[in-house]
């Protein structure tokens, strides 16, 4: 079974990081229940396994936190919601791919609940939306804007860090990256496109939409 937990307010970047790696290792050891940890950042940016130095365009503007997760730079802030997903992959089949895809159906299928069609590209990393109203790009391609990024760690088929929806982040504090290394796309919002969603609507439809995804959770 998996346990849902809600932290409101901002959470310490460090001490999300301690906390999942202790429920990590209490999940592989047998101790504990898989859990997603749904919580809001004060404005940080952390680096990916792959993160180049020239990425992050504005090194003192925020803190910067070395994440050790796949990927690049990204964005955390208020206004934007964080899953953690600790879920034990030694009984989920072993595929990591399946797993990534896993988290990448559960976010589309949680934009779906607010009529957002998320579209997954190949060569980019997150979960991204067109833009038809906004200019088309040098090759004549509609604008895709990036609503949701993923990020996940292993140790001992257990993962955490997870992904991350923009509802209503400051979007110019982006602007301190290269987002997941990709200038050619800019980042969106479910406010950004013009739907009043809230924090909890948000989360009630990643409850229902993990479900359908991953299984029955508590």
């Amino acid at each position: 079974m998996v346990e849902w937990i809600t932290t409101t307010g901002l959470t310490d970047y460090p001490q999300a990081l301690s906390l999942m790696e202790a429920r990590a290792d209490a999940i592989a050891a047998g101790t504990a229940e898989e859990a997603i940890w749904l919580v809001e950042h004060p404005p940080l940016y952390t680096s990916g396994t792959s993160a180049k130095p020239e990425d992050l365009t504005d090194p003192d503007r925020f803190p910067v936190y070395e994440a050790r997760r796949g990927g690049q730079y990204t964005y955390h802030g208020p206004g934007q919601r964080v899953a953690y997903v600790m879920l034990d992959l030694g009984q989920r089949g072993r595929d990591v791919r399946v797993f990534v895809q896993q988290l990448e159906q559960w976010v589309i299928a949680a934009l779906a609940e607010f009529n957002v069609v998320g579209h997954i590209r190949e060569g980019r990393v997150g979960v991204w939306v067109e833009r038809p109203e906004k200019p088309r790009g040098a090759d004549g391609r509609l604008c895709e804007e990036k609503v949701a990024a993923i990020g996940i760690r292993l140790r001992k088929w257990v993962s955490f860090h997870g992904i991350s929806i923009n509802v209503e982040p400051d979007l110019e504090h982006f602007s301190g990256i290269v987002p997941c290394g990709i200038s050619e796309h800019g980042v969106t919002s479910l406010v950004d496109l013009g739907l009043p969603v809230e924090m909890a609507d948000l989360d009630m439809a990643l409850r229902r939409s993990f479900d359908q995804v991953f299984g029955t959770s508590t």
